[in-house]
């Protein structure tokens, strides 16, 4: 089963690329900018996750996909990285994957030659981190 922080961070790395959310009751489409601020999850993310889960979910799809996010919520559902491209997907957790990554439809994806999506990172901590490992040599 997928949590809602593997949910959430599967959506941040194809919000990265570009691939929006579309939104239940014809209430359009979400892709936040900037998806990341301050370590954490930008004001722009966590208004869009909002708006998902007003309706749990429901008749809510990544572009490209056809589970909804309260699928992917359910026990059915895993997340897991493409083998193709690395991006997080989702697959069933019994029987077999009949759908395509989110990537087949976006043409210049898989690029090696720029960075990939990634998670957000604390600078503090990394700060922090880097400290004590100084005071230690």
């Amino acid at each position: 089963m997928a949590s809602q922080y593997e949910v959430r961070n599967f959506l941040a790395h194809w919000f990265q690329l570009g691939k929006p959310v579309v939104l239940a009751e014809n209430r359009g489409a979400c892709l936040p900018d900037p998806v990341f601020q301050n370590g954490g999850y930008s004001s722009s993310f966590e208004d869009c996750w909002h708006r998902i889960m007003v309706t749990s979910g429901q008749d809510c799809y990544l572009q490209g996909t056809s589970q909804s996010i309260a699928e992917m919520l359910s026990p059915a559902w895993d997340v897991t990285p493409c083998a193709r491209c690395e991006m997080p997907i989702v697959i069933p957790t019994a029987g077999t994957m009949t759908e395509l990554c989110p990537c087949n439809d976006l043409p210049t994806w898989p690029n090696t030659e720029v960075p990939m999506p990634r998670t957000a990172v604390d600078n503090q901590q990394q700060l922090t981190d880097l400290r004590q490992r100084l005071r230690v040599v």
